[in-house]
């Protein structure tokens, strides 16, 4: 199933626009990756494809569940949880990236809704939803102080948010110039928001969004959420590489990665 962009004819936002740019050139890149996923038995995430047994991120039972990916790429999470049962939408901003989502659930024979469009204004009614997921999505390809309150507005009472995205320190140890993330504080903790790639040496990309630990507290508690999990995920392997610039050494020793589970109060 597909959807229109909601978005089309809007002025939108400097970093929706950067972003749309940037990974509908870069789609190609992601295919194999999102190939493998798709037919992945279990699922996995992060980098460090750390298996769902040991994150539990999903619902084991998803059966009766309506739920959406804000930010799916090439859709394989919103595969993960059709296959437990969800009925499930799912949005991104790059329509190169939903061309292979579309392509792999007709493949995989799985029926989900696909819509063109910006996570930060979703266009469906309030409530709509039991769960909501973001895995380097929305997480940190939007605003937060505009999709987590977007999410809240999405999601049912007692519904649930899951995402996982770069932990606040290996930004804060990311050099300014793009190189591998190191052992040097570069970057304030506490006026971490927007970071922009595009003109760094190393690996060029789009505006990123993040916040410290602290920070991300309180904006859920304020938009209405209660934290009902956190982690910090480690490199299992120290000699994994150093996939996206993150060498498996530093984050077997420092997250790399963070993962929240929030309920909406009510």
């Amino acid at each position: 199933m597909t959807g229109m962009d909601p978005n089309a004819g809007n002025e939108l936002p400097e970093h929706v626009l950067v972003n749309r740019t940037q990974w509908d050139a870069d789609a190609p890149a992601w295919v194999a990756a999102g190939e493998r996923s798709w037919a992945a038995p279990e699922a996995h995430w992060g980098v460090w494809k750390i298996p769902e047994t040991t994150v539990g991120l999903l619902p084991r039972d998803m059966t009766g569940m309506d739920a959406i990916e804000l930010g799916c790429g090439t859709g394989y999470v919103s595969a993960w949880m059709a296959r437990r049962g969800a009925t499930v939408t799912a949005i991104d901003n790059s329509v190169r990236q939903l061309e292979t989502a579309r392509r792999l659930a007709t493949e995989h024979r799985l029926d989900i809704t696909w819509i063109h469009g910006n996570a930060e204004q979703v266009p469906r009614p309030d409530c709509s939803y039991d769960f909501a997921i973001s895995e380097y999505g929305a997480a940190i390809w939007c605003d937060p102080f505009v999709w987590i309150p977007e999410a809240h507005r999405l999601l049912r009472a007692r519904g649930v948010l899951a995402f996982l995205g770069n932990h606040p320190l290996a930004l804060a140890c990311t050099p300014l110039d793009g190189a591998p993330t190191s052992e040097t504080l570069v970057r304030d903790w506490f006026s971490l928001r927007r970071i922009d790639w595009r003109q760094v040496e190393f690996d060029p990309s789009g505006i990123e969004f993040a916040l410290h630990t602290g920070a991300w507290f309180r904006l859920l508690d304020r938009v209405g959420f209660d934290v009902i999990d956190y982690q910090e995920l480690q490199a299992p392997d120290p000699g994994a590489g150093k996939p996206f610039g993150t060498p498996a050494s530093w984050a077997h020793r420092f997250p790399s990665e963070h993962v929240w589970k929030v309920r909406k109060r009510g």
